[in-house]
């Protein structure tokens, strides 16, 4: 069962990063925007399980595209590998 667990695990993990990939390469605001709408709406149960240290974390990571610092999803993959 732990087995099936960490698989579940890392197919979670495999599609965040597709996901990540997907939204490091979007360039057009409104389309930022609308997903940002979308994944706000009706997820405010999810906001509240996280820890403090998430919410920090993702408030920081908006806070910096928003400044326009960025990095390249091939120098993500790296950092987050390590």
């Amino acid at each position: 069962m732990y087995i099936c667990h960490k698989k579940s695990d890392m197919n979670l993990e495999t599609t965040k990063l597709e996901l990540v990939k997907l939204i490091i390469s979007i360039d057009n605001p409104s389309v930022i925007e609308r997903l940002l709408t979308t994944l706000k709406s009706g997820k405010e149960d999810f906001w509240l399980e996280l820890s403090e240290q998430e919410k920090h974390e993702i408030e920081l990571g908006i806070q910096q595209l928003d400044s326009g610092q960025r990095i390249s999803f091939g120098d993500f993959i790296e950092k987050a590998s390590k």
